[in-house]
Parts: structure tokens; C-alpha cells; sequence
């Protein structure tokens, strides 16, 4: 990237004010221009751009580079066009690896569900062993944020940024692949080549792979040669480290999982073993991901960051032996929940609330699998929440794990979430108001 030259930030999230600063620290008389398709673009000295007006500027070449946020789709027509008129398009991660990559080592994590939990752990077994370790992506800080600061970087990684990721990491590795982001991606198919794109390259870096993606043929064929997986832990070591989960806030086979796998790659990183068991003792769940709350006599499980049915199915799995009330749906993305609602009834879900949009097709699912569940449909959480707190008597546990993101969906009448976090503080903050304060 040429920063000498006027820079547009596609999008004004937490990576392009990152950006900004990076290019004030290096090049502070470069022009930059910031535009967003929705929300704020208060970005510290930058001229706004409207989208509507973006055609026009890219066909003057009024910047020489555009830094896209993740969020944006890499395959909107606008950055073809820019391409074809001789204007890069980059990221504030392959901004990172232009500058810092050199002399630094790179552990770069993805999957479609547990990447946070993984990387988290894999920083704190690093760090628990002495060694000089940052934790960057979707978790941490962005990338041009670490700049040089420490010798390794755990980079969490969604399939927004190894779609274009231009650099290969020292060591990755891949939790499980299922479909998800098809709005983004296009097809599902470009979806697990973009996620793919982390491993499918020509250098032979070592990859560990989660339990899920090493029997996932499209995973093993991107890695071309299976000589680079790291092998299995030793089962002394991997009964260390599941003696250590069950002691940890760490909840569920899926998690057991995520523990073994990031045990793998902290341990070929330098980590020693110790380390790698205090590690899982500190880990402290992330906010919104199986975060229990008790009022009254019941538990409230906040598992807003849920935007698949696995994810909602790993949330069931962790509560094994409770009777359930399931609070499901959000942002339509075509994903099947057929398989989900043969699951309901196995997993203890005596009432299951359905919101919009996606929730209408759990419940025809579940009506079809499962006719002994009680199917509520409720226009928004709220609502959702009062139809519960009439029906105590049916449930011990109530999940908020609502297999679908949270874009355009009711909070009460008249008020949208913002986002997966105000999804879930929102349903904690119901939960206390209509079953008491939390139990002592």
C-alpha cells in the first residue's frame, strides 16, 4: 500500500480507526476518505464519502488505495472496478504483514465455531509459559494494533479476513467447517474456499485440525499434504488437559475439543505442558458464549454470540440433564435447522420460542419432529421473555442460543438490536426483571 497517495476506509468500525491511526502515525499529510453503507462514519480526520457517490470517485481515481473493513464483502462490484482502475484494495490485516510480518511468528486461527475460544487459549497457554505473545483478529486487538510489539501474534481469523489474506502464518489451525456467511461469500461453496484460503497455499507451514475438520474431505484436500498436520498429543497429555477442562469454566464437548486443539498448537509453538494446564485453568469464557446467569430458581444461559444451529447445538450439548426452554432465531441466511430439531427433544428442550425470521422454520422443523415440544412464536425478545415467565413450571434453564445473527431483529416493538452484544445484554437484563435478582 502506497499511503503517500489519498486512502479510502471502506467501512468505520474498530480496524479502520486502527487504520486511520496507523496512516496518521506513518503519513500524516495523506488525504483520507471514509464511507460505510450503514451506521457512523465518525472517523477522526476523514472526509466522508456517501456510498451513492462511490462510482464517481473510484472512476476519478480521487484515492489511491481502498482498506476494506470485514465486514464488507470482498466481492461487491465496486472493488473490481477499483482493481481495473489501477486502485488497490487491502485490509488492515495484510497492512499488518506488510509492515511487522517480517521477523515475527504467526499463529493464525479459524473455523466456522470455537475460533475465540481456541485462540484465547492457545494466548494464555503461550503467555503462561513466559513467552512475549499477542492476541489479534476478531479477538484482542486489530492487527495494525500489535504492530511490532511482541514476537508472536495469535491471530483469531473469520472467513471475511483469510478470504484475501495475502501472507501464510507459521502455524494455523482450522476448529471445524460448517456452512455459514453465504450473504457475504456469496455461495457456500466460495464460503469453505475463502475459509480454506488460511491453509491452501504452497508453503508447508504445520496445521492442527479440530476433531470436526479432520474427517471434512474438503479440509484435507486444502491442505494438499497431510505431512503437515501436527500430530495427536500424547494420551498422557491429552488426559491432562481433559482432567484440566473438567475443573475450567470450560463447558461441553465441543469445548474439550477446542481445549485439545489449542493445546496441540501452544505446544508446537514453545508452550510447556504446565503452562498449557494453567492456561485452561484462567481461561474465562468470552461475553455472550454459554454466560450463565441465575434469578430466582431458574439459570439464564446468554448465548447470543449463537449465529449457526452447530453453535446451538453445542449450547444444548453443554446442558445435558436440564429441561430447557430454547429462545432460537434471527437473520435469515438460508442455513438448515432440519437436523437441529431432531435434536431438541434428546437435548431436554421442553418449550422452544421461535423469533423471527429464521425461527418460523425451526418451528415448522421441530412441529414436524419433535410435536411433544411446546412451539411458541414470539415477535420479539421481549415478547418472547414474557411468554416464558408465565410458564416457569416447564423449565430449569433458559438458553438464549439463537442459531442465526442478530441483524433486523426486535428486541420490543420498535426497538432493532445493534448487535450479538446487545442481543444478550438485553436478555440478561429481562431475565432479572421478570424472575428477581440474581441467587445468592
Amino acid at each position: 500500500m502506497r499511503i503517500d497517495e489519498p486512502v479510502l476506509l471502506y467501512g468505520a468500525g474498530r480496524e479502520a480507526r486502527s487504520t486511520r491511526a496507523f496512516i496518521k502515525a506513518r503519513a500524516p499529510k495523506t488525504r483520507v476518505f471514509v464511507t460505510a453503507d450503514s451506521g457512523e462514519t465518525a472517523i477522526e480526520d476523514a472526509e466522508v464519502i456517501a456510498p451513492v457517490d462511490l462510482p464517481a470517485a473510484v472512476a476519478e481515481k480521487r484515492f489511491g488505495t481502498i482498506v476494506k473493513s470485514p465486514g464488507v464483502s470482498r466481492y461487491r462490484p465496486i472493488f473490481a472496478v477499483a482493481r481495473e482502475a489501477g486502485i488497490a484494495v487491502t485490509s488492515n490485516l495484510n497492512l499488518w504483514a506488510e509492515t511487522y510480518r517480517e521477523g515475527r511468528t504467526v499463529i493464525a486461527i479459524t473455523g466456522t465455531k470455537g475460533k475465540s475460544t481456541t485462540a484465547t487459549l492457545v494466548h494464555l497457554m503461550l503467555t503462561e509459559s513466559g513467552l512475549d505473545a499477542s492476541l489479534a483478529g476478531n479477538v484482542g486487538v486489530a492487527p495494525l494494533e500489535v504492530a511490532d510489539k511482541h514476537k508472536i501474534v495469535v491471530f483469531e481469523l473469520s472467513s471475511y479476513q483469510t478470504a484475501d489474506m495475502g501472507f501464510s502464518p507459521d502455524i494455523a489451525a482450522i476448529t471445524n467447517l460448517t456452512p455459514e456467511h453465504s450473504d457475504w461469500h456469496r455461495t457456500v461453496e466460495r464460503y469453505y474456499a475463502d475459509k480454506l484460503n488460511l491453509v491452501d497455499r504452497d508453503q508447508p507451514f504445520p496445521v492442527a485440525l479440530g476433531a470436526k475438520a479432520l474427517d471434512n474431505p474438503l479440509v484435507l484436500e486444502a491442505l494438499r499434504d497431510r505431512g503437515r498436520l501436527i500430530p495427536p498429543l500424547a494420551p498422557f497429555i491429552e488426559d491432562r488437559v481433559t482432567k484440566a477442562v473438567t475443573r475450567s469454566r470450560l463447558k461441553g464437548e465441543h469445548n474439550l475439543d477446542n481445549a485439545i486443539l489449542a493445546a496441540q498448537v501452544a505446544l508446537k509453538a514453545g508452550a510447556d505442558l504446565e503452562a498449557v494446564i494453567r492456561g485452561i485453568q484462567k481461561f474465562v469464557p468470552l461475553p455472550h458464549r454459554l454466560e450463565e446467569h441465575e434469578f430466582g430458581s431458574t439459570v439464564f444461559v446468554n448465548d447470543s454470540i449463537s449465529t449457526t444451529p452447530e453453535a446451538t447445538k453445542a449450547a444444548l450439548n453443554a446442558y445435558k440433564g436440564r429441561r430447557i426452554a430454547l429462545i432460537a432465531g434471527g437473520h435469515e441466511r438460508q442455513q438448515d435447522y432440519s437436523e437441529l430439531a431432531t435434536l431438541l427433544g434428546p437435548s431436554g428442550v421442553s418449550i422452544l420460542v421461535c423469533l423471527p425470521v429464521t425461527g418460523d422454520r425451526l418451528a415448522t422443523a421441530t412441529y414436524a419432529a419433535a410435536p411433544d415440544i411446546e412451539v411458541l412464536e414470539a415477535a420479539s425478545l421481549e415478547a418472547a421473555m414474557k411468554a416464558l415467565a408465565t410458564r416457569t413450571a416447564r423449565f430449569d434453564t433458559v438458553i438464549l442460543s439463537p442459531g442465526a445473527p442478530s441483524y433486523g431483529q426486535l428486541e420490543s416493538e420498535g426497538k432493532v438490536f445493534k448487535n450479538f452484544e446487545e442481543r444478550g445484554a438485553a436478555f440478561v437484563a429481562m431475565a432479572e426483571k421478570l424472575h428477581g435478582p440474581p441467587a445468592r
